[in-house]
């Protein structure tokens, strides 16, 4: 984001704070939410990190799909769009604003879910190494499902020992869909000695009003849709002219579930020549869930696409199949600044 030169004494320190924020980490399985490539979904991360990138506006989207030989499918989709606004006076921060869209569908029953956000951010410059940035994200949010897909016991028939799908089954839904506000607030700090040499710490949080969540009639405790935290850090050095090096880790909680991915990869910079970058990208990640994903990313210019796998390594899926692709897409746009008011010659 900044191009920050300053010899920070204190760079062993931010090695030192990712590992402890790894160990501190619960490796206990839970659901599947998230994208493994977190970092390329900014927007489902951290409202704080709206604006907060090298560039002054971004476009971003993101596909994952998976269990589809189960078959249970699951899609998600989600396209966001941010920028960057700067003061006129005040020259120790910036602020930030942008929206996004996410699309959800799981399951024979099409269980889906669509929101569209608004977030915005502010960054405060605290010295050159340190920035601490406040974002909160407002929106809203609707999840449905069709009845039509699902099957019950009362549609076998024990007389003729078939299942008959259009026996009738017995249910009757008062609600197939409910809305509700969704709201975030975030936290992220960074320590940056250059541009290729950084670290982000944050923790972002969802649904703080705990809307309701029904689809039958009546609200309990147990039908509120609970609070989600994120936890998350993501380190980069660089080891040669040529080469970085990216750790990043992401624990999520919501209430009894929690999950831990963490990973890296090797960013090799094969031209650096203005209006010609390239840059190739590989690693592998792990899902405390038995998954493992590799990874691979390719920036040209302001361009940038990544693709990962997930591999799930449970006996279930093994037999069965599952795990599936995550393709990301981002666009980024640089404006040249203006020098301001000068002649250019002489005036006679």
């Amino acid at each position: 984001m900044y191009n920050i030169t300053s010899r920070i004494p204190y760079g062993s320190l931010a090695v030192l704070f990712l590992a402890g924020f790894l160990l501190t980490c619960k490796s206990v399985s839970a659901q599947d939410f998230h994208y493994s490539q977190f970092y390329n979904a900014s927007y489902n991360v951290n409202p704080a990190l709206t604006g907060f990138f090298n560039g002054d506006e971004r476009f971003s989207g993101s596909i994952r799909d998976q269990w589809r030989n189960v078959p249970v499918p699951w899609f998600n989709f989600g396209i966001g769009y941010d920028r960057k606004f700067y003061p006129k006076r005040a020259k120790r921060g910036f602020f930030g604003a942008g929206a996004s869209l996410n699309y959800d569908v799981q399951g024979t029953a099409q269980l889906k879910l669509t929101n569209i956000n608004l977030s915005g951010s502010y960054s405060r410059i605290l010295n050159h190494k340190n920035i601490v940035t406040i974002g909160g994200l407002i929106g809203f949010a609707s999840r449905g499902f069709d009845p039509e897909g699902l099957t019950w016991d009362r549609q076998w028939d024990p007389d003729r020992f078939v299942f008959n799908p259009g026996g009738a089954s017995g249910e009757t839904f008062l609600y197939t869909r409910f809305s509700f506000m969704e709201t975030g607030l975030g936290l992220n700090y960074r320590w940056q000695r250059s541009s290729r040499t950084k670290l982000d710490l944050g923790v972002g949080g969802w649904h703080l009003t705990t809307p309701k969540a029904r689809f039958n009639e009546g609200t309990t405790d147990g039908q509120d849709l609970p609070l989600r935290l994120s936890f998350y850090g993501v380190f980069s050095i660089e080891l040669t002219d040529n080469l970085d090096l990216q750790l990043d880790a992401l624990h999520q909680r919501q209430r009894s579930y929690d999950e831990l991915l963490f990973g890296g990869y090797l960013n090799l910079y094969l031209n650096e020549n203005r209006g010609k970058e390239f840059q190739v990208r590989l690693g592998v990640g792990y899902r405390t869930r038995k998954a493992v994903f590799p990874k691979i990313g390719i920036e040209f210019n302001n361009f940038f696409i990544a693709g990962s796998y997930d591999i799930y390594l449970t006996e279930f899926t093994r037999e069965h199949g599952g795990g599936g692709p995550e393709l990301h897409l981002r666009y980024i746009i640089k404006h040249v600044k203006p020098q301001g008011k000068f002649k250019a010659c002489p005036i006679f």
